[in-house]
């Protein structure tokens, strides 16, 4: 009996090649694909996520960043939980980046600033600033929910669990969020954490529906249909509650 494939399935070896080979369309900053990301170094560095490299050309350099810089972001790293895994990449090469085949987006930033899931930052070019901050009104019932503030002028690649949703927030319509679905949100816009305390709500859950985050002001809000839960181990710094606290594993200072 002769090996067959059914529907005319199979393509020869150069199709294959042909198809899925690599393609530059002269950006130093592109996407393969909508799961890969491809960057080209040129002499200067990015701060991608630890693991994030699948690939490389050329003499490009890893370095794990750990505790160092300023008092502040190391405390506040120390905060969120767990261990500093932020990596710089430097050199000359093609980079390829991609994060548990999730989808990617690449913006531009022109001197805005934009609060990100430390999840779901990918990377960004060093041009950009970056701090730590925790949410207003969390408290002990969120476990304190941290999100990454990039600023300045350059790119930033982030990653969701399937196609992006951007809603919009006014005064007029404020706007309540999974946590563990909320991605990332535009300056302007006044975070809090809305819980709902009923004892019934509470037990045995750990859901979006009992921790809920509260969006007012002028801006938008980028979610995605996937909820981030148990993406970090919880630790005594309490940092992988409420769905944010997995920036720690991310940054160091």
């Amino acid at each position: 009996m002769t090996d067959s494939v059914s529907g005319g399935s199979a393509q020869s070896l150069g199709q294959f090649v042909q198809e899925y080979t690599q393609h530059d369309t002269g950006g130093t900053w592109q996407l393969e694909n909508k799961k890969t990301l491809e960057v080209k170094l040129q002499g200067n560095r990015i701060l991608t996520k630890a693991g994030a490299m699948i690939a490389y050309y050329g003499d490009v350099k890893f370095e794990r960043k750990g505790s160092g810089g300023s008092v502040g972001k190391f405390l506040k790293q120390k905060m969120t939980g767990e261990a500093a895994t932020m990596m710089e990449a430097t050199g000359n090469g093609i980079l390829y980046l991609a994060d548990q085949s999730s989808e990617i987006t690449i913006l531009q930033l022109n001197g805005e600033r934009l609060f990100v899931d430390g999840r779901n930052c990918l990377a960004f070019s060093e041009t950009i600033t970056w701090d730590i901050q925790r949410t207003s009104g969390g408290g002990m019932m969120a476990g304190g929910l941290w999100n990454l503030v990039l600023q300045g002028s350059g790119y930033v690649a982030i990653t969701t669990k399937g196609h992006p949703l951007v809603l919009g927030v006014s005064p007029q319509v404020p706007l309540f969020t999974d946590a563990d679905a909320t991605v990332a949100w535009s300056d302007g816009v006044q975070i809090g954490v809305k819980t709902d305390v009923s004892w019934k709500s509470m037990i045995g859950k750990s859901s979006g529906e009992t921790i809920q985050m509260a969006f007012n002001g002028q801006g938008f809000v980028v979610v995605q249909p996937f909820e981030e839960v148990g993406a970090a181990p919880a630790s005594s710094g309490g940092g992988a509650s409420g769905g944010l606290g997995g920036l720690g594993k991310m940054l160091g200072g």
